[in-house]
């Protein structure tokens, strides 16, 4: 590591590292330089001149977002001199921006407003008309108001340099310049919303947010977002239990500031007008509402009367519940009910990956990892589309590490802007085509491969092979689609696994045969569509479902379970890289109970309560923590908001990984399989309605 160099802020003595600008180092030292334009992890753009500051020895002020310390540089941050030049840069700032504040979203959050008040002119010099320009709506989540902008070009270079999607751009000079969409009066884009939330005016804002609220009104509730597996922290801002934004400025969590549409905007679907509010019972063919109490003793006396004359249970469980509730649904289904006819719907083989490294404690790759490492290979899988956090991290690293991207897919990625080589393979001949990339790959000092559904079973295992021998530290990542499928997995929903992939030892059966089977005498549904598209040949099966809508599967049930959606109630999940974060309750939906309380009301109804335990989220994690191989991980990490990796990789996973079951469902930014119809916002951006 090169020698620090020595330098004084403030009368400050301080070290930062050769090349570390004067503005990172002040923030380091927690001595705040204020600017507009300047954001860490951006290009430097220099524009807004805020952030001026003296040198000692310079005959003028320097702007501390460009400068690099320098060994035995003197650096002032507060003197008069200072202070007059940020009062002339906002009184500039100032001459065509509307003084709307009272109106403005961005009123209380606002950069200029925290300035204006600090340094502001009590009145301006300036007595001409205001430059007007009409306010634009470029997408129904993305507005612009000209007046407002500042021209920090953040929006533009978040746009182009964080989501390397180019969508933004500055059109005309001098004081008609403005901010511009890609397709003249809109954007086609990914619809992130990352413009909005890195504005530091008003100038662009949110469409879902707009006029509703004020962030003081809200409360803001830190969870995990319900929809792909990347686990996304999202703050929510609730008001009289509705949320009303979603965004993550605080940049907690793995995902730092980023968030996709999903995570910023789709939270829409908790309160659509079809969400189920009330359980329902078949009454002469047709499902009418009906009590808690009625509905819970109907499906509990059916349970137990099927139990015992030895009848067919089949249980189908779901990615999105959380780990307790997975965890409980199975320990209600092999010790309650007797079976093991326990599934869910599988979207990569994690369970061939783990037992391929078996003994690797330091071979699973977490989200950071991709941010680090040295060179990352991206095998079948469209990150920007389907993980675009993982898409992100990687992106990043490339722009401040210099990270080697390799890409091995069948069709064109957004990877290969940026990659050393991006290889077109044959559906099915990505090892072969990794195979050519071998003398490259040799020379990386470390790599990280992040491959999607087609690589299972037997490639699995080659693929681990294949790392191998390359003579280096290498990790995996095996890429699942939504919020907790590597949970379900991990809490043994199938057949053949326990908790902690453990082998079960018992005959049971998958999702497909499960409707297959002619003598099935129960269905129990939580939180899956597995109807969608398929029938159920046991005619006479008597079907429970817990869900969110009135979904194909719900509609042929014998009782509907009204449930809670991730974002009302608490819990853990398990991203796609093992991760453990903590779902926490922002809202409450009228009539609805989460899946745990559920499960455990009907164990209470039938008995069996004692049996099971106590259904609490916290006191389940308890027990998954005590006896769930991987799971032991520090319990203040996951409460205070962080992420723990699980390390399940200490032996054989002595089971068949089952390749023939996994398939991906390949959702895009604008799709989230059911939970995606009832997202009004999914469907009314551009891009989502050309979805196919």
């Amino acid at each position: 590591m090169a020698n620090l160099v020595k330098f004084t802020i403030d009368g400050r003595e301080l070290e930062a590292a050769p090349g570390t600008l004067v503005i990172d180092a002040a923030k380091r030292a927690g001595i705040e330089i204020p600017a507009f334009c300047y954001y860490e992890g951006l290009s430097l753009q220099g524009a807004c001149r805020m952030c001026m500051v003296e040198v000692e020895r310079m005959p003028k002020l320097q702007t501390a977002c460009t400068l690099p310390v320098a060994e035995g540089m003197v650096v002032r941050t507060d003197t008069p001199q200072v202070a007059q030049a940020r009062k002339g840069t906002l009184e500039f700032l100032l001459t065509n921006h509307p003084l709307d504040c009272p109106v403005c979203d961005k009123g209380g959050e606002c950069e200029l407003q925290d300035m204006v008040f600090r340094y502001g002119a009590g009145e301006s010099r300036f007595t001409e008309i205001k430059h007007h320009v009409d306010e634009k709506q470029w997408s129904p989540v993305v507005y612009f108001d000209a007046p407002r902008c500042i021209l920090c070009y953040r929006c533009v270079r978040v746009c182009d340099e964080g989501m390397g999607v180019g969508a933004l751009g500055v059109v005309n000079r001098g004081v008609v310049a403005e901010i511009a969409p890609n397709h003249g009066d809109h954007l086609e884009c990914d619809e992130c919303g990352m413009c909005i939330d890195i504005c530091p005016v008003g100038a662009l804002t949110s469409g879902a947010y707009r006029y509703k609220t004020r962030p003081w009104e809200m409360e803001h509730v830190g969870t995990i977002c319900t929809h792909c597996s990347n686990g996304c922290r999202t703050t929510l801002g609730v008001r009289n239990n509705q949320i009303i934004r979603g965004n993550n400025r605080d940049s907690s969590g793995i995902n730092g500031e980023f968030l996709c549409i999903k995570g910023r905007y789709a939270f829409d679907f908790y309160d659509h007008p079809d969400r189920l509010q009330a359980p329902l019972m078949k009454v002469n063919g047709k499902l009418e509402p009906v009590s808690w109490s009625q509905a819970l003793a109907a499906v509990a006396r059916k349970f137990s009367d099927v139990k015992a004359r030895g009848g067919n249970f089949g249980v189908i469980g779901s990615n999105r519940t959380t780990n307790e509730e997975n965890f409980y649904l199975q320990k209600f289904a092999r010790q309650v009910l007797g079976t093991n006819n326990l599934d869910h719907r599988r979207s990569g083989d994690i369970v061939s990956l783990l037992d391929a490294l078996h003994g690797q404690q330091t071979a699973l790759a977490t989200t950071a990892d991709l941010y680090q490492a040295k060179a990352v290979v991206v095998i079948s899988a469209d990150l920007a589309l389907e993980h675009p956090l993982l898409s992100w991290q990687i992106r990043a690293n490339w722009r401040h590490h210099a990270a080697h991207v390799y890409v091995v897919t069948t069709e064109p990625v957004r990877e290969d802007k940026y990659s050393v080589n991006a290889a077109r393979c044959a559906p099915g001949q990505e090892l072969e085509t990794l195979q050519a990339l071998r003398p490259q790959l040799v020379d990386e000092p470390e790599l990280i491969f992040v491959f999607g559904d087609t690589i299972k079973g037997e490639k699995v295992r080659k693929l681990v092979e294949f790392g191998a021998s390359l003579g280096k530290p290498v990790k995996y990542v095996c890429l699942v689609d939504y919020a907790n499928s590597r949970g379900a997995m991990d809490m043994g929903l199938t057949p053949e696994l326990l908790p902690g992939y453990r082998a079960s030892g018992m005959p049971g059966l998958t999702i497909a045969e499960m409707l297959a089977a002619e003598d099935l005498d129960v269905l129990w549904v939580v939180g899956a569509n597995p109807l969608a598209g398929a029938s159920l040949a046991a005619r006479g099966a008597f079907v429970v479902v817990q869900d969110l809508f009135l979904t194909e599967t719900a509609q042929a049930a014998d009782v509907v379970f009204p449930a809670c959606s991730a974002y009302e109630k608490n819990g853990t999940v398990t991203n796609v890289t093992g991760e453990v974060q903590r779902l926490k309750r922002a809202v409450q939906a009228m009539g609805t109970k989460p899946d745990l309380e559920i499960i455990g009301l009907l164990a209470r109804e039938m008995g069996e309560a004692a049996q099971l335990g106590p259904w609490s989220a916290d006191k389940v994690f308890a027990e998954i923590r005590a006896t769930v191989p991987g799971y032991n991980v520090p319990l203040p990490v996951i409460l205070t908001g962080g992420a723990a990796q699980t390390s399940p990789v200490n032996g054989r996973v002595e089971a068949p990984a089952r390749p023939e079951l996994i398939r991906s469902a390949r959702n895009g930014l604008f799709s989230s399989g059911t939970l995606g119809r009832y997202s009004n916002v999914l469907h009314s951006v551009l891009e989502g309605r050309r979805q196919p």
